[in-house]
């Protein structure tokens, strides 16, 4: 009965919203809700086909109506039932303007337009003797088109021939035609014909055809030869000009190395310097000359190539050292033949920055305090487009309360250098189009709590970052180097880490040396509209093999490789990262992640650094679980009568999650979710029983779902998630499915299952 109220109640308010979105219409107006696509077709056409028609043919169909959300017009609805504001601000303006969304009108003139716009779209796609009807249906003020399209047979491809002539153009394009788009026995498609346009022309322009344009260009078709086929005759315009149809080389190539509006570019007037072929204008010395010699492409007499344009200048802005860069070609004069002779304006970018901030903050627990920072960057430090960055911070934090007063001091610098080339004895396979770095970074943190402890923690790499491809990232790290020393601890935590093993080891003493390499693809780096996107992060990180190799470090046998009275840790982790975004139309998309790791310790160790190793729960993670709580398996940190102990690390990780996003109205989105994994130990852990992976893994995993609002602020995501366990895995076998225990009218229910997520960004 209840369920039948709650149907009805919906019904009834569907039924209201309806009646009152239409009784705000004049007498002549409808309001337009739609359109339909019907084919009907006297020969075969797969179902396939029929639905690529049909949505071609919808995408094409304007207005588009009032949107709705769960089946109710709910912006019209807003803009009907808010009065018109008197001033162009405030709530009102905000609700009626902002929130809210006038009413579709429906006009015949604007219907009978689809008509034809449906009719030439079919006529495109090889459908020549077709008719596409209109048809309108009215009710209670609302009215909606029907369309019909009546068509034949496919126009298909018969014969293709390109131009025949003898002269240099014709010959380059004969040339090409092996990879051509248009095939025979292909369905005719005006569409296809572009593209085939600007195959050529990207061709054309990859051989020197600078002044070459895809307009230049035309098509015949001969639709009369019978048997639905079309003959196909390319042909070079009688009007093109004569530069169009010769293929250039590069002459001089003369880069401005400090230009402006104001800059004189008269060649006689500048002091020039030579190198490699590169005429080079820097009259104050900014840059050294070999940076253009390693970033340029073309060099002089090189055939012009639209490919190597691209990549030059892509080159030059991702130095990150020029605020604009811009490239001019220019027809040399006529005794040195068909050359361009080649200008690069570069306009530098501010050399040094110098950025302050202050963070002042308040906590719950009557924790106050603030935060100083000071960054400093130079895009230039030894003229070769160095980036050095350097930062500094430190923070106070005073606790007052009746206990005791706590004080927590933090102090911390990181040294950045990029230099713009590979620095090693060996040779890296990069893409030209991208320049490749070597990294060097030095950092060091203090924290130091008077109730806590004392830690210091140093961090020290060399590598080498470069990308294959604009959505493709390489990180290694030849040497990677993390001391971690923990000094001054308290009496009284020394207590709690005597009896609580996980937190010992949270801050123990660690020394890390060893290599990691991450590779990363992301499609949606370049803006597309695709309906298919992925994701694609692999890490795997090493430490102490080759020191320890050499000193044949074995801990089992009591022989331990240490430094500083630390242990060298000795482990191998990797994981894997993959995300699917399937896009359901413009508004609604479905995310989808797996990630799985793995980490070992040998040698040296029993154990993987407490950095090192994976955690379950967390806002981006499985998000009906508190964060680094879960697991590991089936232990389970408290009980509903001690406290909840947090930060339960693991060796082995599997997660798995799935999210479907759509936008409600404005900036804002609503998103659907479900989560599932968890964590588990290689090896058996006395202190923690069920955390070992065994075969009966599946058993242990554990699932959350949830609902959530994203608040698109443009320069942010704000997140704001809840959600709850249907499985625990610390229950016993059987009783481990907790879905029939859900009672969102229950306080001690939702205190103890609801989970509240607030962070920034997408989770994946």
């Amino acid at each position: 009965m209840k369920r039948c109220h709650y149907i009805l109640l919906f019904a009834t308010i569907i039924f209201f919203t309806a009646c009152s979105n239409s009784k705000y219409l004049s007498q002549n107006q409808e309001l337009y809700v739609g359109s339909s696509v019907k084919i009907k077709s006297s020969a075969k056409i797969s179902k396939s086909q029929e639905k690529e028609l049909k949505s071609q043919m919808n995408d094409l169909i304007r207005p588009i109506p009032n949107s709705k959300i769960l089946g109710i017009r709910f912006k019209l609805f807003v803009y009907n039932h808010v009065k018109q504001p008197k001033k162009n601000k405030g709530l009102k303006y905000w609700l009626k303007y902002k929130i809210g969304e006038p009413p579709v009108i429906a006009s015949m003139n604007e219907l009978n337009k689809n008509s034809a716009v449906l009719q030439n779209r079919l006529e495109n796609r090889g459908y020549f003797h077709d008719t596409v009807m209109l048809d309108t249906a009215v009710k209670d003020k609302k009215l909606k088109a029907n369309y019909t399209a009546f068509i034949g047979a496919q126009y298909r491809i018969h014969n293709v021939t390109f131009p025949s002539g003898n002269d240099t153009l014709s010959r380059m394009i004969r040339k090409f035609t092996k990879g051509t788009l248009l095939t025979k026995g292909s369905p005719y498609d005006l569409d296809v014909i572009k593209n085939e346009r600007e195959r050529l022309n990207g061709r054309l322009k990859s051989n020197g055809f600078f002044y070459f344009s895809g307009d230049d260009l035309l098509v015949n078709v001969d639709s009369t030869i019978g048997g639905h086929q079309v003959d196909m005759r390319m042909e070079i315009k009688p009007q093109t000009a004569s530069d169009a149809r010769k293929a250039f080389r590069i002459g001089q190539i003369v880069v401005y190395t400090d230009y402006n509006i104001k800059t004189d570019t008269s060649l006689a007037t500048q002091p020039v310097e030579n190198l490699g072929g590169y005429k080079i204008i820097d009259s104050l010395h900014k840059f050294n000359p070999a940076i253009f010699s390693r970033t340029l492409i073309f060099k002089p007499g090189d055939i012009y190539n639209q490919n190597k344009h691209n990549l030059a200048l892509n080159r030059l802005v991702t130095l990150g050292v020029f605020k604009f860069v811009k490239a001019r070609y220019e027809k040399a004069d006529i005794d040195t033949g068909d050359h361009l002779n080649t200008f690069y304006y570069l306009t530098p970018a501010k050399k040094k920055s110098l950025r302050f901030m202050a963070t002042v903050l308040s906590k719950s627990d009557n924790t106050a305090g603030g935060q100083l920072s000071l960054n400093y960057l130079n895009r230039n430090l030894f003229k070769g487009a160095e980036q050095f960055k350097a930062s500094a911070s430190v923070g106070l934090q005073q606790q007052f309360s009746s206990e005791e007063n706590a004080t927590t001091k933090q102090f911390g610098f990181d040294l950045n250098l990029a230099v713009p080339r590979i620095i090693a004895p060996f040779k890296l396979n990069t893409n030209s189009g991208f320049v490749p770095k070597t990294v060097f970074d030095l950092n060091y943190q203090l924290f130091a709590s008077d109730t806590l402890y004392t830690l210091n923690s140093f961090t020290d790499s060399y590598g080498y970052s470069w990308k294959n491809s604009f959505q493709s990232q390489n990180d290694l790290n030849l040497i990677a180097i993390s001391y971690v020393s923990p000094t001054h601890i308290a009496p009284a935590f020394q207590q709690e880490l005597d009896t609580n093993i996980t937190l010992e080891r949270s801050i123990e003493p660690q020394l890390i040396i060893g290599s990691n390499y991450n590779y990363n693809i992301n499609t949606l780096a370049h803006t597309n509209y695709r309906k298919n996107n992925f994701y694609f992060n692999a890490n795997i990180d090493a430490s102490g093999n080759l020191i320890s190799a050499i000193g044949g470090g074995n801990v089992n046998d009591g022989k331990v490789i240490s430094f500083f009275n630390i242990p060298l840790s000795e482990y191998i982790k990797g994981e894997l990262d993959f995300r699917h975004y399937y896009k359901i139309n413009k508004n609604t998309s479905i995310a989808s992640r797996i990630d799985a790791g793995v980490a070992y310790a040998f040698g040296n160790s029993t154990a993987v650094p407490f950095i090192k190793e994976f955690f379950a729960g967390g806002t981006n993670d499985i998000r009906a679980f508190r964060s680094r709580s879960l697991g590991p398996g089936s232990y389970y940190a408290g009980n509903p009568d001690s406290a909840f102990l947090p930060e339960q690390p693991g060796d082995i990780k599997l997660e798995m999650n799935a999210e479907l996003r759509t936008k409600l109205f404005s900036i804002v989105n609503g998103a659907i979710f479900a989560d599932a994994g968890n964590v588990w130990t290689v090896r058996y852990d006395s202190t923690r029983p069920g955390s070992q992976f065994n075969s009966n893994f599946l058993s242990q995993t554990a699932v959350g779902v949830g609902v959530g609002l994203r608040f698109d602020l443009s320069i942010l995501i704000l997140r704001f998630d809840v959600a709850f366990p249907l499985r625990k895995p610390w229950l016993p076998e059987g009783s481990r499915w907790v879905i029939d225990q859900i009672d969102f009218g229950s306080s001690e229910w939702r205190s103890e299952n609801l989970v509240f997520n607030l962070a920034i960004g997408y989770p994946f």
